[in-house]
């Protein structure tokens, strides 16, 4: 998939958070439709680095374009449904709870829309997922919005390195609470966030790690999930052991060699696109090459939507999700009255 390859991800400019914790008030909107109200301009100016770009705001953002999905679903959960005026390229479907207030939100193009497309939406602020999302040489760089007196914002999981990637996350999104004056919502998902995470951890004390291989994609090498980035963490939360975590990347490339050798016990695919999971195991477990690995010997599998690994509002529950596919049994001991 073009927004993930090797090539764009190596490419993301490799720059520390800037740490904000600043707050401000606002209160709850209509609960029938899951929107919550406007926020007010108290606690501004406000300014944020992000991926090596300063930005001064001097109110929240009103008119915004989303790109890639883990970023639409983050405004949707903080209550920001009104303030999108366009929304660009789904992985995979947008969590039961988010399906109301996403089929509000004009979609601008089914992959990245082009910048003229982005445009014609009149947006204030431009959010991108990945790195790809500011292609330059597609037009759609952060300078050449700045220059037409748009604000952006990448997900810093395309910029940062070397750091936890959940204290990314929470990070992440007590940034764009800021950024939209409605830090009180964002603390409140990041005290849920860890509570459930404890929770989870909890499950699966003193268990012994299975060691996992994540198959993304990929025919004559192997499309996986490196030690940076969310997807690695999300694996240890869950229990497991990634066999690729030397891999200095969030996403990169391995050798099927390098997958028999290291053995893993337990492979995770990741669900998305075109080609299906059943697909997925079929080319795995059709490779004479990997028949000796013990995760082919055993079919054991699990299965995670690509919108789960990435940073997003939805890695605490996936956390949780992933456990029980590693540890079914302990999960259940420890879930069962």
């Amino acid at each position: 998939m073009f927004r993930r390859t090797p090539a764009l991800i190596a490419a993301a400019v490799l720059l520390p958070l800037a740490l904000t914790a600043c707050s401000s008030s606002s209160s709850d909107g209509d609960a029938a439709t899951g929107d919550k109200a406007s926020a007010t301009s108290e606690g501004f100016p406000y300014t944020v680095k992000n991926c090596g770009v300063t930005t001064t705001y001097k109110a929240p953002p009103k008119r915004v374009v989303t790109m890639n999905q883990h970023v639409t679903e983050i405004m949707l959960e903080l209550g920001l449904k009104k303030s999108l005026v366009g929304t660009a390229y789904l992985d995979d479907k947008v969590l039961p709870k988010y399906a109301k207030d996403y089929a509000s939100v004009p979609v601008l193009a089914k992959e990245y829309p082009s910048y003229e497309q982005v445009l014609a939406a009149n947006p204030d602020f431009v959010y991108g997922g990945y790195a790809s999302a500011f292609t330059a040489g597609d037009g759609r760089g952060r300078e050449a919005f700045k220059k037409s007196g748009i604000e952006t914002r990448l997900n810093t999981e395309s910029c940062t390195k070397g750091d936890q990637p959940m204290d990314t996350l929470y990070e992440e999104i007590r940034e764009v609470g800021r950024t939209f004056g409605i830090s009180d919502r964002a603390e409140a998902w990041i005290k849920q966030a860890k509570a459930d995470n404890a929770a989870t951890a909890k499950k699966l004390a003193d268990l012994k790690p299975v060691s996992v291989f994540v198959y993304d994609s990929g025919d004559k090498t192997a499309f996986t999930a490196g030690g940076e980035g969310i997807g690695n963490e999300l694996i240890e939360r869950a229990g497991g052991t990634n066999v690729f975590a030397d891999l200095d990347k969030a996403f990169g490339d391995a050798s099927w060699e390098n997958v028999v050798d290291r053995k893993p016990d337990v492979i995770v695919i990741y669900d998305y696109g075109a080609t299906t999971v059943e697909q997925k195991k079929k080319r795995l477990l059709d490779d004479p090459a990997l028949a000796d690995v013990p995760a082919i010997k055993n079919k054991r599998f699990a299965v995670m939507p690509l919108s789960d690994a990435v940073l997003g509002v939805r890695v605490p529950a996936a956390v949780d999700k992933l456990a029980a596919q590693l540890h079914p049994e302990a999960v259940k001991a420890a879930t069962t009255p």
